[in-house]
């Protein structure tokens, strides 16, 4: 006889409760016996309370190679979604490892590509919670195509929506790439991994031993190679520096950034400001701390804090405004640049143009790193991108000159010619080639070689270059700064310049797309 209506009811809540179980009670413990959440644990805690509404929950895979028909692999070991995130819609995958390792088959696949699509057709944030041992090998090139079929769309959707990687436990081969093509990625210490061949497959090929850990870590792809961009302790930090940075975006690259009230007052003078530089031009001070005299109540939220750590990355607020902001570090390598700090530097600015976030470059700049290490890594062309970068960029864009603004490093800097809005300069600003030891000798060496007491005259002429070059006065003369004010009055006229320029409009000249120096 045909189900009654309570029957059907009944047997689709049979089944709904095997899905949720997800790999069942042992495979759940072991994930928890590892200091891990499971996928839907993940998920409850990144969404506000009873807003995640599950999609494809009955999809499963339709292989039959190798026995695949006798396993059932609940959901295709991913949850699919959307919800809000602090009241404001945010699509989701987050793979199973309890199901099958939360490996990568067609279905799981068909089911990510159906978030993505759906993300970037609604302009909402994508947030992946990577947690598999990999493609399915049972599937054979149905896995493989799956991912191909997730790069696609993650390319698609770059500078749509924002895209967001939590890799909360192994994540390599193929795997590894749609994060990579994502806007940023979070790793956990301890159990997030990600890597291209396993230590087994390198000690095979070249012999060489290297713990997981070490090869592809969290410290190690935050701190070394530059690959990720968060380091968490936990997946609870994990997805509560997610939330943290979603508040600074807007949902997508139709949206403005979203406004947080603050009671920091608008014209708030910071005395500390003042004595903040140095007197001597050899002597470091913390950027970071400068900017956090600046901007809304003290808060920054730093991207790749432990990568490249003489250029700053980070997102803070003026006025309620979300903004981006590009900063030399004078504590670490005197604020120079170099390849890791341009590549750094250059990914942000175009991020931010991308979602209509304006930029503030803080410049503390003696040079680019000298050095044939630099030379041979390409440092012309890594260099080159944070030009291209501020020169394509249409958004708000102001410029603060601190104390050292020399050469092409303050070009790439975001000078006036790159096309800043408004540069502001403090009395302390040195604008110039160079500095002036460097310039004294080089424009006066005939003279200096042909004196009685070359060290006189080469100090003289120091202190010559040093007050007509090295202060903001010439450049302001020529219209190559627009603003000088003391250091104690920034934010105010930060502010005040913010304020003027939220209804810019800037038009690109109509192009296929640019040939960024890659």
């Amino acid at each position: 006889m045909p189900l009654t209506t309570a029957e059907k009811i009944t047997l689709f809540q049979e089944k709904s409760a095997k899905i949720e179980a997800m790999g069942g009670p042992k495979m759940v413990e072991k994930q928890h016996a590892a200091g891990k959440l499971t996928a839907r644990e993940r998920i409850n805690f990144l969404f506000d309370e009873g807003t995640f509404q599950e999609i494809d929950r009955f999809v499963t895979h339709h292989s039959t190679f190798f026995g695949m028909e006798k396993n059932f692999v609940p959901g295709d070991a991913v949850v699919t979604g959307y919800g809000l995130v602090d009241g404001r819609p945010v699509y989701v995958f987050a793979q199973d490892f309890t199901a099958m390792g939360g490996s990568m088959g067609e279905w799981q696949a068909e089911k990510i590509c159906k978030v993505l699509d759906m993300a970037g057709k609604m302009g909402a944030p994508v947030v992946g919670i990577n947690d598999s041992g990999g493609a399915r090998i049972q599937e054979g090139m149905f896995s493989l195509s799956g991912y191909g079929k997730i790069f696609f769309r993650n390319s698609r959707y770059s500078g749509v929506v924002p895209q967001i990687t939590a890799i909360c436990g192994p994540t390599a081969g193929g795997a590894v790439y749609s994060p990579a093509l994502m806007d940023f990625i979070f790793m956990v210490k301890g159990y997030g991994q990600m890597y291209i061949t396993g230590p087994e497959v390198i000690k095979a090929a070249t012999g060489e031993i290297i713990s997981t850990d070490e090869l592809g870590g969290a410290v190690t792809h935050n701190k070394i190679s530059g690959n990720a961009h968060f380091v968490c302790d936990n997946d609870e930090d994990c997805l509560n520096k997610i939330k943290t940075l979603l508040s600074y975006l807007p949902s997508s690259n139709r949206e403005t950034t979203p406004i947080k009230e603050t009671s920091d007052p608008v014209d708030r003078m910071e005395e500390k400001l003042q004595s903040f530089v140095p007197d001597s031009p050899n002597r470091a001070f913390n950027m970071k701390n400068l900017i956090k005299l600046i901007v809304d109540d003290g808060e920054i939220f730093e991207v790749s804090q432990m990568y490249a750590q003489n250029m700053l990355t980070i997102f803070a607020r003026l006025n309620g405004r979300a903004i981006g902001i590009i900063a030399n570090q004078p504590q670490f390598m005197s604020g120079c640049l170099d390849v890791n700090a341009s590549d750094k530097a250059a990914r942000f600015i175009r991020f931010c143009d991308s979602f209509n976030i304006p930029i503030f470059t803080f410049v503390d700049v003696p040079g680019f790193l000298p050095g044939k290490g630099q030379e041979h890594g390409g440092i012309i062309r890594h260099g080159a991108k944070m030009l291209f970068a501020y020169s394509e960029a249409t958004v708000p864009k102001l410029t603060i000159i601190t104390r050292k603004a020399y050469g092409g490093s303050y070009m790439a800097m975001c000078s006036k010619d790159m096309g800043p809005d408004q540069v502001i300069a403090w009395p302390t600003a040195q604008i110039a080639v160079m500095g002036a030891e460097g310039a004294a000798n080089i424009i006066f060496r005939k003279e200096m070689a042909a004196a009685a007491d070359p060290d006189a005259v080469r100090q003289k002429r120091i202190d010559e270059y040093e007050e007509l070059f090295n202060n903001p006065y010439v450049a302001a003369s020529k219209g190559h700064v627009d603003i000088i004010c003391e250091p104690k009055e920034t934010r105010p006229v930060l502010i005040k310049a913010l304020e003027s320029l939220v209804t810019k409009e800037e038009e690109l000249p109509w192009k296929k797309h640019s040939n960024m120096p890659l």
